[in-house]
């Protein structure tokens, strides 16, 4: 008997590959910064607070992260305990906080930037940066799209 399924095309497979790749990155990038003590979720919050040296809220963290924000609380409060981030009152709202890169903590990312790096470029391999370039362009018409859809199953429900 034969199966009459639809066959997914090209499109499904490099989405099943680039998932597969995301989480290869992310159990890759779990090794890779166990050697600093931290997790890849705690050294994206110092590599965005690098980025902000006025700092930022723990809901512009959540927003920057993509993550909830009660998970981007622990994960400052860990770096907080540890000395790489400190909260302080934000001037005009005294229920917010404000999150700030301590000079503990800009030691650290200088200290793992340039493995980082050499990291980054071990993974791409002999892929040329021209084609990296392209990648992200596709990936980020990729991301608009799955957010788009999300909003549109999310008014469906």
């Amino acid at each position: 008997m034969k199966d009459h399924r639809k066959t997914p095309g090209p499109r499904y497979a490099a989405l099943l590959e680039l998932l597969r790749t995301a989480e290869t990155l992310w159990n890759a990038s779990r090794v890779f910064f166990a050697r600093w003590d931290l997790s890849p979720s705690q050294f994206n919050v110092l590599n965005l607070l690098a980025d902000h040296p006025s700092g930022c809220t723990q809901v512009e963290l959540s927003r920057q992260l993509i993550m909830h924000r009660s998970n981007v609380t622990g994960l400052v409060d860990r770096l907080e305990a540890r000395g790489l981030v400190q909260r302080t009152d934000k001037a005009r709202d005294r229920r917010a906080f404000n999150v700030i890169l301590t000079d503990a903590g800009r030691k650290l990312l200088r200290q793992i930037e340039p493995c980082y790096y050499q990291a980054a470029e071990t993974v791409w391999g002999s892929i040329p940066a021209s084609r990296a370039r392209q990648l992200v362009a596709g990936l980020g018409s990729l991301n608009a799209n799955a957010l788009q859809m999300a909003k549109d199953l999310a008014r469906e429900r």
